[in-house]
């Protein structure tokens, strides 16, 4: 029975939503799991890809090591996880997607669904960048600096925690021109504003790097020049999209 402000349609209509959100969760975990599943017998090959980059430049003989009983297997399958993680994160994205853009305006899918591609695409950019340039350099500028008689020699969670940490900070700095073309695209801030914070930018950039990265001058560069080329890139691709909107028409 529906009453006369139409509560029983709605009540319909949210527990539809509600159903189409389950279904959407159960479909993103179940990418998930399926990634996983499908990475966990390479578990320990994951592992020694990822501590490639320290251990070529250890002493002959350096290697990694585990001080808890259990760390050689669950460090891998931890690593598995993460990776299936960022494997599946294009399906998860596109279930999120499916439930949301139905209640989207056409205007709104024609912004929303560019940012979030090159979202995603920065994303893994970032994280190629901090495997393949930043923790490389890193490792080459501690391993020099081992004192005299020290021996460096690293538990393989703590290495793994320690490597999670700056891909996901390098990974979240490359979202920069993402956040810059939001806040201009949104009204927050214009162009004209951003150009004239320049140098308060900059520094928040110097300072957000020196958090990020272990206390070394060219850790912090390596991650500073990206995200402020990466500002700047926002800042361009903001300007040419606000000339490209049409002029409204004064009321």
């Amino acid at each position: 029975m529906t009453t006369a402000d139409g509560s029983a349609d709605e009540g319909l209509g949210l527990m539809a939503h509600l159903l189409e959100l389950r279904a959407r969760v159960l479909r993103a975990l179940l990418g998930l799991a399926v990634a996983f599943l499908g990475f966990v017998p390479f578990a320990n090959e994951l592992y020694s890809a990822l501590a490639e980059p320290l251990l070529r430049f250890l002493p002959e003989g350096g290697q990694l090591i585990a001080i808890d009983v259990a760390s050689p297997f669950f460090a891998p399958v931890k690593l598995a996880f993460f990776a299936a993680l960022l494997v599946a994160t294009p399906w998860m994205l596109y279930q999120a997607w499916a439930f949301v853009a139905p209640g989207l305006y056409r205007h709104e899918k024609r912004m929303a669904l560019p940012l979030l591609v090159a979202a995603v695409v920065l994303f893994y950019v970032g994280l190629a960048f901090a495997y393949f340039v930043m923790l490389p350099a890193m490792f080459a500028f501690l391993t020099a600096t081992v004192p005299e008689g020290v021996a460096m020699m690293t538990d393989i969670n703590a290495y793994l925690s320690f490597v999670l940490v700056m891909a996901l900070a390098s990974a979240l700095a490359f979202e920069l021109p993402i956040a810059v073309l939001v806040a201009i695209l949104l009204g927050w801030v214009t162009p004209a504003q951003l150009s004239e914070w320049r140098g308060y930018v900059i520094v928040v950039i110097a300072i957000l790097a020196a958090l990020l990265t272990p206390p070394d001058g060219l850790s912090m560069v390596l991650l500073m020049v990206p995200m402020w080329l990466l500002y700047e890139i926002g800042l361009l691709v903001g300007r040419v999209l606000l000339r490209g909107r049409p002029a409204v028409a004064p009321t």
